[in-house]
């Protein structure tokens, strides 16, 4: 190549102090709801030779988030599903509070972490699932919930098998949404952190409590779970001893309170998932990969930025993107 200079691709949109085109307020909003804003204009001009700064990109990304979120929900799937698999959790962002009044700037921030609820639905065998996601409360995660089911299409004759953690409050949204056409199963890996915690108690050695693990698990998979709390309560800990150390009760209790949410062998045997696998996954790759950082967000910007990043996940972003 020699010293011969390498011009960058232009985009025939162009660029002028008024601001800019359509297409180029695109390409922006695309890289910021991936990238810090502060890197946006490097990689502009990395790929198509595009300055905007830093400043301008914040803008356009948040105002273009404002007018997703005013939009109309796109339409779904006929409502003919037989089966959905739904799941839905919540992780912590880091949400930043601006005492306007301090006129220290490095002392007028506080930071605090609030929860950020997501969740997935799915037609049994399909791999294109549906997110949704929201800062607010349990009760605008319920109606997002209901609405992405909606969307993958759910009606009459669905059945919704939900699957998520011990939370009250998740499973409280399933049957406020879905009443008798759901049934909400506990992740088993989480239930198995449980027995793991009494297993280490019960037994002497480390391959003493993975064998003895093993066998629990085997009996929960085929619903024989009156065996497992048989066996822990046989064990369970004198009442003197405080609950941080008495971790053979704590898994009895768990399991008792919730036996009626461990059909692990009906569900295996319909090919249903006993595991919140992609829920904890959409955590990672559609919210915590941009929305984790140190410096923290105003809230309402964290629920913009929440929003096109669930626009992509879901693979609407041709269509309601500028």
């Amino acid at each position: 190549m020699g010293n011969r200079l390498i011009r960058p691709f232009i985009l025939s949109a162009k660029v002028s102090h008024r601001g800019c085109s359509q297409g180029v307020e695109r390409i922006v909003t695309d890289f910021a709801a991936d990238f810090p804003f502060g890197r946006v204009p490097d990689k502009l001009i990395e790929h198509h030779g595009v300055y905007v700064p830093a400043t301008s990109v914040r803008r356009i990304c948040l105002r273009q988030a404002d007018r997703i979120a005013a939009m109309k929900s796109l339409a779904g799937a006929a409502g003919d599903r037989k089966s959905i698999i739904a799941q839905m959790d919540g992780s912590m962002i880091p949400i930043v509070l601006i005492d306007f009044s301090q006129r220290d700037k490095r002392r007028n921030k506080t930071i605090f972490w609030k929860e950020a609820k997501v969740c997935v639905a799915y037609e049994q065998g399909s791999r294109t699932p549906v997110y949704g996601g929201t800062m607010g409360d349990v009760n605008a995660a319920g109606a997002i919930l209901y609405a992405i089911v909606q969307r993958v299409g759910f009606c009459d004759a669905t059945h919704v098998h939900g699957v998520g953690d011990g939370a009250t409050w998740i499973a409280d949204q399933f049957e406020q949404q879905f009443g008798t056409q759901h049934y909400y199963l506990i992740d088993f890996f989480h239930v198995c952190e449980y027995i793991a915690a009494a297993a280490l108690a019960l037994t002497s050695s480390s391959v003493e409590a993975a064998s003895w693990l093993s066998e629990q698990k085997e009996r929960l998979k085929v619903n024989r779970l009156d065996e497992v709390l048989a066996i822990l309560g046989s064990k369970v800990e004198p009442e003197t001893v405080k609950d941080e150390q008495a971790p053979v009760r704590k898994s009895l209790r768990y399991l008792s309170n919730r036996r009626h949410q461990l059909n692990y062998r009906d569900a295996i045997a319909n090919g249903l998932p006993i595991g919140s696998g992609i829920v904890e996954s959409a955590h990672k790759h559609v919210l915590q990969r941009r929305m984790k950082i140190a410096g923290g967000w105003r809230l309402e910007n964290a629920e913009r930025m929440m929003v096109l990043r669930i626009v992509k996940a879901n693979g609407d972003w041709d269509r309601q993107a500028a």
